[in-house]
């Protein structure tokens, strides 16, 4: 009887959690840092004005995941996709970010400025914003950063995984280390960041290496924003940030946004993928090659295995949630963010599948003993207090 009661008890906390959640996350407002949308559906001709079956994001799923929000990354690798190169790429991407807007007015907004987010948030609908994911996209010409805030551009990341001419990537920071021609922001650079200042757009710092993140830093008269990055005290990746870098945006007044990608993530998810990709795919690719000489059911029967391996790896929602915990308790609730990277990366925690999971967080904040105060700024409040101070 005495474990029943016990039972039923956790039962009635539980649901009594999640009701709370439900009613705390529908008052709050989300803010995501960065949704690749765009590049993963938006360009493959799919219509993300309704739910989709493929992909992680749409405005039905939106709304239904509570998300007030939503910086769309404008993304093109270091090659281009076109002959006019990667400027005339985000060019593109922003065109079709607002033909979506124009097609649905009475569910969002194309927000170009602090006073169209509060609107949008006030009207109930959602306010998109855009953020250039890579400094290479402005062809190391002011102009076209100039044109690209005009087109309404609020957030540039000074690099991708690749470097560029002016700012040096965490990757290469990492890889190439001493043979790079230089390392961190050149003079150009330091121009780019005082620019960015001037016209009112974030400095997003995600994908930078060290050096440019501190160079970055110095050069900003600004708060800072990390639009998908993790911690790197966890999850030791070149992309996660490190314990001063975290003090150092702190003392800023920016504020990082978590990333969800399973292996930024959790470390036992990175090493098992890195064991899987260096190590046993050769292996075992030949090995299925021998029983079926055929190539397509080689592919199938590996991404099989793959999918099993990395399953007993898979980190949680509570996983997540200590990147945020892990950040408030060094410098407080006042710097962390949410930056999903849906639509852009191939592993989530189990339990955070898309868009419509984010009250799911709200519940693990909760549980953990988290004030409703502190659950408004990481979910929105915080990246709301950054745009309010960096914006025009």
């Amino acid at each position: 009887m005495k474990a029943l009661l016990t039972g039923t008890a956790l039962l009635l906390v539980t649901v009594l959690t999640a009701q709370n959640a439900g009613k705390l996350h529908q008052k709050a407002v989300l803010v995501d840092g960065h949704n690749d949308v765009l590049s993963a559906s938006v360009l493959g001709k799919q219509d993300i004005s309704h739910r989709l079956t493929k992909g992680h994001s749409d405005l039905d799923r939106w709304q239904e995941g509570g998300v007030d929000v939503q910086f769309f990354s404008v993304f093109t690798g270091p090659k281009a996709r076109n002959a006019e190169g990667v400027y005339k790429d985000a060019m593109e991407e922003i065109d079709s970010l607002e033909h979506i807007a124009a097609r649905n007015p009475d569910r969002m907004i194309l927000a170009k400025s602090y006073a169209d987010v509060k609107r949008a948030i006030k009207q109930k609908k959602l306010a998109a914003l855009i953020g250039v994911e890579g400094g290479h996209m402005i062809e190391d010409d002011l102009n076209k950063l100039d044109a690209l805030h005009q087109r309404g551009m609020r957030y540039l990341t000074l690099t991708w995984n690749n470097s560029n001419s002016w700012a040096t990537s965490a990757m290469d920071e990492t890889q190439k280390g001493d043979s790079l021609t230089h390392k961190g922001l050149t003079d150009f650079g330091v121009q780019v960041v005082k620019r960015l200042n001037e016209l009112g757009i974030l400095v997003d710092l995600s994908h930078t290496g060290e050096q440019t993140f501190y160079d970055a830093i110095a050069a900003s008269s600004k708060p800072v924003i990390l639009s998908h990055s993790s911690v790197w005290a966890l999850c030791p990746v070149f992309r996660n940030v490190k314990d001063e870098q975290i003090k150092a945006v702190a003392k800023n007044g920016g504020v990082i946004c978590i990333n969800f990608y399973s292996g930024f993530i959790s470390k036992a998810y990175d090493e098992r993928l890195a064991q899987l990709n260096k190590v046993e795919r050769p292996i075992i690719q030949d090995s299925l090659w021998q029983v079926y000489k055929d190539s397509a059911r080689v592919q199938q029967e590996w991404r099989q295995y793959f999918r099993n391996q990395v399953a007993d790896v898979q980190p949680t929602i509570n996983d997540l949630v200590d990147h945020i915990d892990y950040i408030v308790k060094l410098v407080g609730d006042d710097y962390v963010g949410i930056g999903s990277d849906y639509d852009g990366i191939s592993a989530l925690p189990k339990g955070l599948e898309d868009v419509t999971t984010y009250p799911k967080i709200t519940e693990a904040l909760l549980e953990r003993g988290y004030s409703k105060k502190s659950i408004r700024k990481i979910l929105g409040g915080n990246v709301l207090r950054v745009m309010k101070a960096g914006f025009k």
